[in-house]
């Protein structure tokens, strides 16, 4: 059973909300605040008009203390509520590394010397350099992130995937990688240290989950220089009518100047602020929501860009497939039973510990109930695959057993006099045109049959590509097989696209092709060969069972190693862009109603003419203006559970979801605030507030 890597916390949680408060004072420093220029002008307008009340307590000032104060208070309100609505979003986050943290260890290392093939002495985990060679036994703890460069074991990675089963590290291929904190389960590993201490994978993943890392995307900077710069429009406009309206009354000589702290509330209701508020916290929400999957984000742009992808590349093995090729029937030669071909070919793979070789034995048990021989009393010969020979096989009672790949059986059987049958022949080229693998098995000179390897698809994968096609992504199959097969498998799974006999400069070659027609491409990958098309690819998600280049080349990791994550994070990017989107339509159309309620109010007593525009029939200006701050700093709460969960997405045309945000999040927006600074004004007045 999967156990992903997370907290406990939620946003119910008491003890995350209490971290939260405390966090949220804790960003009152100024230092703090600057970062967000929208709230920092929101605490400085906090401040002044702390400092107005103050100065009201000993008289002249025109505003009462009480009003002042009233806005005062709620102005701080909203400033604690943006901070909160951040640190909540952050302590989710902190949950989550201390999770990982408990799984790093300070343990020993014994330094190998490879030469020798002898231990050299045992130092502390963290005095370990790159390129040191290290051996890890069964039961000990793996010190430092590295590459097994001799040996084969399983490794328990449940520390940091989450996932109870171990898996197995081995020298060479794409499955060499190992994490410091990890423990050896059985046998031995020599590895080679890829990282110096404190800059380990696992620290890594600490420091982008807690956030501190974590970079604004270019949408995110974007929509804060936009807030910035209409939060300095209003500035300059509200900072004008002070002289306009003192110039106003002066000249009537009636009525009386507008306060500075209707002024400032003014200007705080007219600002942004609602979703300057809660921008930070949709970012960092988004990134915990990647986390929550098991997916640690390298930069916010990747989780960004992840939502406007437009092309999808997969890799065959174990993504579009099972990940090992499966024997499915046995074609016997003319002349030759099944079964005898069944009992060959088990023999043949009796000692075969690939995938391949396994499945042959349990496709010739589930056939014909072929049962393991005693091999210790007549002493077989095994013959291991090569990539030289092709083949495997063994030597037992005096008959040389052979299976691999067809012309080498036919060198082989020509060599002892014997020759290739043309329906053996016939029957290797009709599994080629399947997408199958073809394994020719001989005993001496004779051809028994052939063996038919199949390429599982994965259920429901074709379901899953067909819901990207709504959603307007390109899929694209990458494999080194060649094009009869990839063209097969292909069709069988339903991608739009397929790239056969891949090299790394083909991937290369194909995602600059479609980055260069203006599309953003997604990529999975877990070996060396990948890192290229890895760096090069908008967004790169690297398998935590591959290889380290892999991983460094990537800008997410998968601690599943589940290639068809893509999927999901691609709807886990699009969601973070609707939810900045949704929520940015209603502030901005919330504020229409501010107008409404605090405009009136404020020059009331300026231009009587203006409460006109009254439309809600306030019960009076300080009512009015209280309402409309206590509105503006209440909203914000409401709308920081939406921040952090984000607004459900489902695949549909980009039209539709449009003229949805627009109905759902625009008429709302100018409809709620109608309602709620009604509510406010009316408990307002029955408080006796005048």
């Amino acid at each position: 059973m999967t156990r992903r890597i997370r907290s406990s916390a939620s946003f119910a949680d008491g003890r995350l909300i209490w971290e939260a408060i405390g966090g949220a004072f804790r960003k009152l420093d100024p230092r703090v605040q600057l970062r967000n220029p929208v709230m920092f002008t929101v605490y400085v307008g906090s401040l002044a008009t702390t400092l107005l009340w103050i100065r009201s307590l000993a008289g002249g000032v025109g505003e009462s203390s009480g009003f002042i104060l009233g806005i005062s208070i709620w102005l701080w309100f909203t400033v604690l509520f943006a901070n909160f609505a951040e640190a909540i979003a952050e302590g989710a986050g902190k949950a989550q590394a201390a999770t990982l943290r408990q799984s790093r260890t300070t343990v020993s290392a014994r330094r190998y010397d490879p030469a020798s093939g002898q231990p050299i002495d045992e130092v502390a985990a963290t005095a370990l350099v790159v390129g040191d060679f290290v051996v890890v036994e069964a039961g000990e703890t793996i010190p430092a992130d590295g590459d097994v460069v001799e040996g084969v074991a399983s490794v328990d990675e449940s520390a940091i995937t989450g996932e109870s089963a171990p898996v197995v590290r081995e020298s060479g291929g794409d499955r060499s990688a190992v994490t410091g904190g990890t423990r050896v389960l059985s046998d031995r590993l020599v590895i080679r240290v890829s990282t110096l201490p404190g800059q380990s994978f696992l620290d890594r993943m600490i420091a982008m989950v807690e956030g501190a890392a974590r970079q604004k995307t270019p949408n995110e900077i974007a929509l804060a220089i936009l807030l910035a710069a209409l939060t300095l429009v209003f500035l300059v406009v509200v900072a004008t009518l002070l002289p306009f309206s003192a110039y106003s009354v002066a000249a009537s000589g009636q009525g009386r100047p507008i306060g500075l702290a209707v002024l400032i509330a003014l200007f705080v209701c007219l600002a942004p602020t609602t979703i300057g508020a809660l921008l930070s916290a949709i970012g960092i929400a988004g990134m915990n929501r990647l986390a929550r999957a098991n997916v640690i984000a390298m930069s916010g742009r990747a989780v960004e860009a992840a939502g406007d992808i437009d092309v999808l590349l997969l890799d065959k093995t174990g993504t579009i497939t099972l990940g090992n090729r499966q024997a499915a029937t046995f074609l016997p030669a003319p002349g030759v039973a099944e079964r005898d071909l069944a009992e060959v070919a088990h023999l043949a793979s009796l000692a075969d510990e690939t995938a391949e070789g396994r499945s042959i034995v349990v496709l010739a048990k589930n056939r014909f109930d072929i049962q393991d021989r005693d091999l210790e009393s007549v002493q077989p010969s095994f013959v291991p695959f090569s990539a030289r020979t092709r083949m495997s096989g063994v030597t037992l009672d005096g008959h040389e057993i052979r299976k691999g790949a067809c012309d080498a059986v036919e060198r082989h059987v020509t060599g002892l006099g014997g020759r290739l049958p043309d329906e053996v022949r016939a029957a290797t080229s009709a599994v080629a045109r399947a997408g199958g693998t073809p394994l020719v098995v001989s005993r001496d000179a004779d051809v028994l049959g052939v063996i038919e390897l199949k390429d599982v698809v994965k259920g429901g994968i074709k379901e899953r590509f067909a819901e990207l096609r709504r959603m307007g992504i390109k899929t694209v199959m990458i494999t080194g097989d060649n094009p009869l097969t990839a063209a097969a498998i292909a069709a069988e799974s339903g991608v739009d696209d397929f790239l056969a006999e891949a090299t790394p400069e083909a991937k290369l070659a194909l995602i600059r092709d479609y980055q260069k027609g203006g599309r953003l491409v997604a990529m999975t990958g877990d070996g060396t060969n990948d890192a290229p098309a890895l760096a090069q690819a908008d967004v790169a998600v690297a398998m935590n069972s591959g290889t380290q280049a892999a991983k460094e080349a990537g800008n997410m990791v998968d601690l599943d190693s589940n290639p068809t994550k893509l999927i999901e994070i691609v709807n886990i990017g699009k969601q973070l862009l609707m939810t900045r989107g949704a929520l940015t339509t209603f502030s901005i159309a919330n504020d229409v109603a501010k107008y409404f309620a605090i405009l009136p109010a404020a020059f009331a007593a300026t231009y009587p003419a203006l409460r006109g525009l009254d439309l809600m029939r306030l019960s009076s200006p300080t009512t009015a203006v209280l309402s409309a701050v206590i509105f503006n700093a209440l909203v914000i709460v409401a709308l920081v559970p939406l921040a952090l969960k984000g607004v459900a997405y489902r695949p549909r045309p980009a039209v539709e979801l449009l003229r949805t945000n627009l109905l759902v999040y625009g008429l709302g927006g100018l409809l709620v605030p109608f309602v709620g600074i009604k509510a406010i004004d009316l408990l307002l007045a029955a408080l006796g507030v005048a």
